[in-house]
């Protein structure tokens, strides 16, 4: 039996998501304020904070990597879900309104679409049959 087409995109998928978050843990842990690395790029930060966030990222690095290596992705499909969650609602919050002083959240729900756009895509491949029968 060999691998679907399907199974080796959403393959590729979890592997670009894993570059995506060591590129992400990269940049905050040296406070790289790039966007779609760094969602909340123009918002007032303490280093200390960024430094927390790489190692946290490093989780989801490894629960990707597994996912890609093992094909379960049922950890890595909630773990991106519930980070988009949070995301909205980081993004509808009093807190950040209060420091972007009436400044708009559009560059956050940007990011946060494409975000969840990744997500659906890993959700739609990871409902594909994932290998070819033998017939």
């Amino acid at each position: 039996m060999g691998v679907s087409m399907s199974g080796r995109i959403l393959n590729l998928l979890l592997w670009a998501g894993v570059a995506y978050f060591c590129c992400m843990a990269v940049a905050h842990f040296f406070g790289i304020k790039v966007p779609i690395l760094f969602v909340y790029y123009d918002t007032p930060y303490y280093a200390y904070q960024d430094k927390i966030i790489s190692f946290a990222v490093v989780a989801y690095i490894c629960l990707f990597a597994s996912a890609a290596r093992s094909g379960e992705v049922l950890f890595a499909l909630v773990a991106i879900w519930v980070t988009v969650l949070g995301l909205c609602a980081v993004n509808v919050s009093d807190a950040l309104q209060t420091v972007l002083s009436g400044k708009s959240t559009l560059p956050y729900w940007l990011q946060t679409a494409a975000i969840a756009a990744y997500a659906l895509c890993l959700t739609i491949f990871a409902r594909q049959p994932r290998s070819l029968s033998a017939h």
